[in-house]
């Protein structure tokens, strides 16, 4: 006599759910994922596999970074620029936006600042401010001397985040001892590129990391989410990175800021973020993910954290009137966007920071190796 099995058969959205949990369990080991899982895991975030997928990212990275992070420094040294981009407090005609430029003696006193508490990287960001972005060939000179001043001075290696620069000034940069070009995309789905940086050339925002590549600089690509984008905008943008060999990937949520056309989008948790930083550290195990205190602060530190990420940005020494872009003023001048302010939390963790000395090698390794990457990740949806 045939056997009934209706009572014991597995329903199909559970038969789904741990087909998906076999897949990510396989790559917190293999460090490979399909385009549907990830997608599938953005779409439907279930509790019990964010679990296994966040370990499954830890993993990966503790194979390939131990139980270290590398610390950035940041200095906003302009808040003036060219542009409008929607999403963004310091666009162009937002009146309400507090503008100000850092003289060198500043910058200075803030870098050293920031190379005395101990961290790996300072990281010079501005606006596509007017006063470099000028017919004048030498309008650039200041931010080459502000590179080559900060490595004189801290010793340690420098980011330029300072927009869609010249490639005429890509090699003056690289020749001043620029070690990294940060350029975010935001997005690579072009029609809502062209709704989040209004009137920019998608084309060039993109050749600019590829010219940096080519001048010997490592380059980090963002992503903004809770802008319109899809899950698979998302994923398609991981190929996009890996086509172009970024070095540093990371990815953040999207505060409405106040005076931009964007001011009234439906903001949404950190969830999104954590779940692409997860899925950043399977698909690019052994690049660099960023855990930002800009949209959370402190608060926010640990999840990311947990998520895979390997990098803490965005510390700011108080005082110094220097503020980041998505919450000008959070934590920065009670001193915990400082490495003594996130200790504990990495200690929570089970982390530590990593030596001056360790950041230099991986940086001297990864430029040794940069532009051999594997473009197999994230098919076109």
């Amino acid at each position: 006599m045939n056997k009934d099995h209706s009572a014991t058969a597995i329903p199909a959205h559970r038969q789904g759910r741990n087909d998906l949990a076999a897949i990510v369990e396989k790559a917190a080991d293999n460090a490979s994922i399909s385009t549907a899982a990830m997608i599938r895991l953005l779409d439907s975030p279930a509790p019990e596999l964010l679990g296994k997928l966040f370990a499954a990212a830890r993993k990966q990275r503790e194979r390939h970074f131990g139980n270290t992070v590398f610390l950035y420094g940041f200095l906003y040294i302009s808040t003036h620029c060219r542009n409008r981009c929607s999403f963004c407090f310091y666009r162009k005609n937002n009146t309400r936006a507090i503008r100000y430029r850092k003289t060198p003696a500043q910058i200075t006193e803030s870098a050293l600042q920031l190379a005395r508490s101990g961290v790996h990287l300072i990281d010079l960001t501005a606006g596509e401010d007017p006063c470099f972005y000028s017919d004048d060939e030498n309008a650039f000179a200041p931010v080459v001397n502000m590179v080559q001043s900060i490595k004189a001075d801290t010793g340690l290696p420098v980011m330029a985040s300072v927009g869609v620069v010249p490639e005429t000034v890509m090699g003056r940069l690289s020749a001043a001892g620029t070690d990294w070009y940060a350029c975010y995309q935001e997005t690579h789905n072009r029609q809502l590129f062209k709704q989040l940086r209004v009137g920019q050339s998608y084309e060039a925002r993109y050749r600019s990391k590829v010219t940096a590549k080519a001048k010997g600089m490592l380059v980090e690509e963002g992503l903004l989410c809770g802008v319109g984008e899809t899950s698979c905008d998302i994923v398609t943008s991981f190929k996009a990175m890996a086509e172009m060999g970024a070095d540093q990937v990371r990815v953040m949520t999207f505060v409405p800021q106040a005076g931009t056309p964007m001011k009234d989008h439906p903001p949404i948790s950190s969830l999104r973020e954590r779940i692409t930083i997860a899925l950043m550290r399977i698909a690019f195990p052994h690049l660099l993910i960023p855990a930002s205190l800009d949209v959370d602060g402190l608060a926010g530190l640990r999840q990311r954290l947990d998520a895979g990420a390997n990098v803490v940005t965005s510390l700011v020494p108080p005082g110094q009137g220097l503020a980041g872009v998505a919450q000008s003023a959070l934590d920065i001048e009670d001193g915990r966007r400082t490495v003594e302010g996130i200790a504990q939390t990495l200690r929570t963790c089970g982390l530590a920071p990593a030596t001056a000395r360790q950041y230099r090698d991986w940086i001297r390794e990864q430029k040794r190796i940069s532009g051999v990457h594997d473009t197999r990740v994230a098919t076109a949806c």
